[in-house]
């Protein structure tokens, strides 16, 4: 028959284990990195009834240990306390990946001093632990001035315990928080590269206009040499506007201000009109743009000038990248409820791992220094965006490298 001080360690002991199952939940279903450290030492305070307990952790870019918490002291204050790994207790304990107990801590050569002193402080006894990861120790987790008596080995059982599970949640949270951070950069970094768009294209606009307006004059004007001269001014000026308004319309697409005007209408009327945009640039390449669309007219409800510039952009692409005197084939027919639009080239043609990247903002599918097909590589972006707002998907077939494309575009019927 068990004694009462016996019933009594026993109903200590599961609450103990209730507690630690409580604290694992607890550490499972959060990624806040402070309130992680707070629970910590105030779970281990508890179940080890103990004055105090505090964790340090390792800075990997100075090779020391920092106080990250600790129970009744100011972290701010703890954290700008350099604990060497040399010479003080909580080193020795990383280091060896060991736990220590001191229970005459004032004594001890070990107990690095400075900290008590710094916040007036007094350890009389001492347990730390390491904080293992996969037998990689990330800190020390340590527990100071127990109540009742003196800290021994199921002390540090249940605090190397304590340890590993909060291990575990700190390298999760930490793991959380730099990818936040991550984030937060790259949607910094987009911002300003949104910002350098819109004002780059609305600042050169204006000198780019009186540029046309005078070179348009002079060719008028002048005879011979001189007209050949403004004449590329003039073209190369028109070039520039070109760029100038992909960028522009790339910094709409990414501000959330576009505006759509959908209309009901048939899509060959759409794909014609587009052509019409960009037929010359293939005239003059000797390219024919072929119609392989039934006479059937299949309605959709799109915007008719956001829709035409993105079928502009992807039939750009494909005279761009398409030899001489080559074929551009635009078809359109019906698929269930939806109405599907290809172009098709016999271009360079796209590697399969470049199917879906050829998609993202900048990105040029051949060297920048052997450039050969020009553009700054946001058209299809552009083209992307513009069909995805309108609820449709655009995306990219090839065979592989000189084999040509084919684009393809969904959109819901009206």
């Amino acid at each position: 028959m068990k004694t009462t001080g016996q019933l009594r360690d026993l109903e200590g002991r599961h609450q103990q284990l209730l507690r630690l199952v409580e604290l694992s939940v607890t550490l499972n279903s959060t990624l806040d990195l402070d309130a992680l450290l707070q629970l910590i030492t105030a779970t281990a305070t508890e179940l080890l009834n103990c004055e105090a307990a505090s964790i340090l952790l390792y800075d990997e870019k100075n090779p020391r240990l920092y106080f990250a918490a600790s129970t009744g002291s100011d972290p701010a204050q703890l954290a700008e306390i350099p604990v060497p790994m040399e010479n003080s207790l909580a080193g020795a304990i990383f280091r060896t990946n060991r736990h220590i107990i001191l229970n005459d801590a004032e004594q001890d050569p070990r107990h690095y001093s400075m900290v008590s002193d710094q916040i007036k402080f007094k350890v009389k006894t001492l347990l730390g632990v390491p904080m293992p990861i996969q037998d990689r120790p990330v800190g020390v987790l340590e527990a100071v001035n127990k109540h009742d008596g003196v800290f021994d080995e199921r002390d540090a059982t249940l605090l190397s315990v304590t340890a590993a599970h909060a291990a575990i949640a700190i390298n999760n949270a930490r793991s959380f928080r730099a990818t936040q951070q991550a984030l937060e950069k790259v949607r910094e970094a987009n911002q300003l590269k949104s910002n350098f768009l819109a004002l780059a294209s609305h600042e050169l606009r204006t000198p780019l206009g009186i540029i046309i307006g005078y070179s348009t004059l002079l060719k008028e004007d002048a005879q011979g040499e001189l007209s050949d001269h403004a004449n590329q001014v003039l073209t190369a000026a028109r070039q520039m506007r070109s760029i100038l308004d992909e960028m522009n319309n790339l910094a709409m697409l990414k501000s959330d201000e576009m505006v759509l005007k959908p209309q009901r209408v048939p899509m060959q009327d759409v794909l014609v009109y587009a052509c019409e945009g960009i037929g010359k640039i293939a005239s003059m390449r000797d390219q024919k743009l072929i119609f392989a669309c039934p006479e059937e007219p299949f309605y959709v409800n799109i915007d008719i000038d956001k829709t035409s510039l993105a079928f502009v952009n992807i039939l750009g692409n494909a005279i761009r990248f398409s030899a001489q005197g080559s074929d551009i084939t635009i078809g359109t027919n019906k698929q269930a409820d939806q109405v599907i639009v290809w172009v098709q080239d016999h271009g360079i043609g796209i590697a399969d791992d470049k199917l879906q990247k050829i998609f993202e903002e900048f990105y040029q599918i051949e060297p920048p220094n052997t450039r050969r097909y020009g553009g700054l590589g946001i058209g299809l972006t552009i083209a992307k965006g513009l069909i995805e707002a309108q609820g449709g998907k655009l995306w990219a077939e090839s065979e592989g490298l000189g084999t040509g494309s084919t684009f393809k575009v969904l959109l819901p019927m009206a």
